[in-house]
Order: structure tokens, then sequence, then C-alpha cells
């Protein structure tokens, strides 16, 4: 565990897209199997972060007299051995990129939630995810477009995990700054 004014301890698990796509096609496709591992484990333990996040953050908003948001339950942790696995047999390759994009949509909404009500100024935005196009692409190029759509979510995971660092900062320092340092 750390303090507010400690750094980061946990540390999410960026995929750099490009070295996994041409180890993918040097294996014929066996770089698959462990991206898609990664993408799914990453996420979870992510989400699992997050949620102990956001336990902390009702607490402190409870402390300081405000009422922590109301928000839906967090996305459920995936086996990522068993997806991963799934690939194989493709159909389930394009689920399984709809349900990520489709968790990280949800998540982002509740993370704001209880972002704009913690901090004073808006620090963090969800991203807007074009699922329907990402579909459509991919079912009008016979499933090729499938790469750009893994491609687009990669990013968006990784884009978002670098705003995460942003705000658990911003959060550090405003706990710190209230003479309330908690461990984060």
């Amino acid at each position: 565990m750390q303090t507010a004014s400690s750094t980061k301890s946990y540390t999410d698990q960026k995929i750099w897209f490009s070295m996994w796509f041409l180890s993918s096609i040097i294996t014929f496709g066996l770089g698959f199997f462990p991206m898609f591992h990664r993408l799914v484990s990453g996420r979870n333990q992510h989400f699992k972060h997050e949620a102990e996040n956001q336990r902390k953050l009702a607490k402190y908003l409870k402390s300081i007299g405000k009422e922590p948001p109301v928000t839906s339950q967090s996305p459920k942790q995936r086996n990522a051995k068993l997806w991963a696995a799934s690939i194989i047999l493709i159909i389930p390759a394009f689920v399984i990129i709809y349900l990520l994009i489709k968790d990280l949509s949800i998540h982002e909404k509740e993370e704001d939630a209880y972002l704009s009500a913690t901090l004073p100024e808006r620090v963090f935005m969800p991203q807007t995810i074009p699922q329907t196009t990402y579909v459509l692409i991919t079912i009008v190029t016979l499933g090729v477009g499938a790469v750009y759509w893994l491609y687009k979510t990669v990013n968006l995971y990784n884009q978002h995990y670098k705003a995460d660092l942003v705000v658990e900062k911003e959060i550090a320092r405003l706990m710190g700054e209230n003479g309330n340092i908690k461990r984060m």
C-alpha cells in the first residue's frame, strides 16, 4: 500500500499492439492467444484496482460530508484463459472485442461519476467509443476490419490507463491538501 503522496504502486499492463500483431503474423495467428489473454487479464486487474479506489473515494467523500454517487455494479471479471482459448473459433474473438469495449465504456461512465463528485475540476473525460462503426467496418470487410477494431480497443485501454495515472495523482494531491492523507 502507499500514501497519497507516494507514486502509484499498481501499474496497468499496457499493450504494444504492433508487436503483438507482428508476432501473430509471424506465428500464423498463435500470437493472438497471449495478446487476448494479456488484454483481458489487464482489464480484470485494472477494474479490480479501480473498484478498490472507488470504495476509498466513497469513504473520503463521506468524511468530507458529501454523498458518494450511486453507480451500477462494475463489469464482472472475465476468465482470461478461457477467453484467449476461445478465439480459436474466430467468432468469439469478435464477441470478446465487443464486450471489452462495452465494459470499458461502462467502467468509464462509473469512474466519471465518482471523479466528478470528488475532484473540483474535471480531470477525466470518458472516451467516446463508436462501437457500431467498428462492428459495421468488420461486417463490410468480411472480418478484416476486426484488426482495426482490435487495434482501437487496445489503444482505448492504453489511453484509459494513462488517464488513470493522472487522475490518481490528482486525487492523492486533493486528499493531501485536505489533511486527509489516506492510503490510495
